[in-house]
């Protein structure tokens, strides 16, 4: 049974960064696309950033384009999301997704795995 785990929330303030951290278990990591996915407080889930199994091929929302940063370590089985310029509209819980496939699809659906989210606070 595959975990995800996502660690790296907390409270920043606008223009500050943030690194979450999502450790993956139970299956072959580097036989999995892995994606952030994120929900703000009356939203819809939104796409965040994906990452292909080799990492060869990033993805990103174009809301957040310039700022953030997906990588993973498949020696770790850690998938990261490095946040940069961070604005008040950032906030949200963030859910770390893996798929046994290439890459995630950016809509969420037919995802295999998702982790219970952390919280990401951008103060104004």
């Amino acid at each position: 049974q595959v975990q995800l785990v996502e660690s790296g929330g907390g409270l920043v303030q606008a223009g500050g960064s943030l690194r979450l951290s999502c450790t993956f278990s139970g299956r072959t990591f580097s036989r999995h696309a892995m994606g952030w996915f994120r929900q703000a407080p009356g939203k819809e889930r939104e796409f965040v950033a994906r990452i292909s199994w080799s990492a060869s091929a990033t993805d990103y929302a174009d809301s957040v384009k310039g700022r953030f940063t997906i990588s993973r370590d498949n020696a770790k089985n850690t998938v990261y999301l490095q946040m940069n310029s961070l604005k008040p509209e950032d906030t949200a819980i963030y859910y770390c997704a893996a798929d046994h496939s290439i890459l995630i699809r950016t809509t969420g659906s037919g995802i295999d795995y998702w982790g219970k989210g952390t919280l990401v606070t951008v103060s104004s």
